[in-house]
């Protein structure tokens, strides 16, 4: 089954609009914090465990360079560390320092108490469905750009 043009529009519509109201919560929330949203974000996925900056550059859909920037910035608050690979010196792995997993989970405590504020008006099953739709549509979208970003596939008879 296809999605109608009509639909897959209103949908691009309010994502986007749903991305607006995300930045200006975050940005109500961030006042008086030295770490941005983007600073935010990479501290968020480098908590997920170790990883290489390239490949943290591309989970984020960010330059090297860009993240590099937030790296640094971040190591300079004392919050992440870099190392030398291994197994590819040319590479670097990026970690949480222990003060930086404890900068994350005072921002996610922040970020939940905000949104179960704002959502005081839901049931728990509004917001339960609302958050499995919107892993589903992220596992599309990240599946059909992987795919994308893959190109054609070709079968030989």
């Amino acid at each position: 089954m296809s999605v109608a043009p009509d639909t897959a529009a209103d949908l691009v519509y309010q994502i986007f609009d749903l991305q607006r109201a995300v930045r200006c919560v975050a940005a109500a929330s961030l006042r008086g914090q030295e770490t941005g949203v983007a600073l935010q974000g990479v501290l968020r996925f480098v908590g997920e465990g170790e990883t290489r900056a390239t490949r943290l550059a591309e989970r984020l859909g960010v330059s090297a360079p860009v993240l590099s920037r937030h790296i640094a910035e971040l190591e300079e608050q004392g919050y992440v560390t870099r190392r030398q690979d291994p197994d590819d010196g040319r590479a670097q792995l990026v970690a949480l320092t222990a003060e930086g997993a404890e900068k994350l989970r005072h921002i996610e405590e922040q970020r939940t108490a905000a949104l179960q504020d704002y959502l005081r008006e839901w049931s728990q099953e509004d917001a339960e469905d609302t958050a499995k739709t919107l892993r589903k549509l992220t596992e599309s979208l990240k599946h059909s750009a992987r795919a994308k970003a893959a190109g054609p596939t070709t079968t030989n008879p």
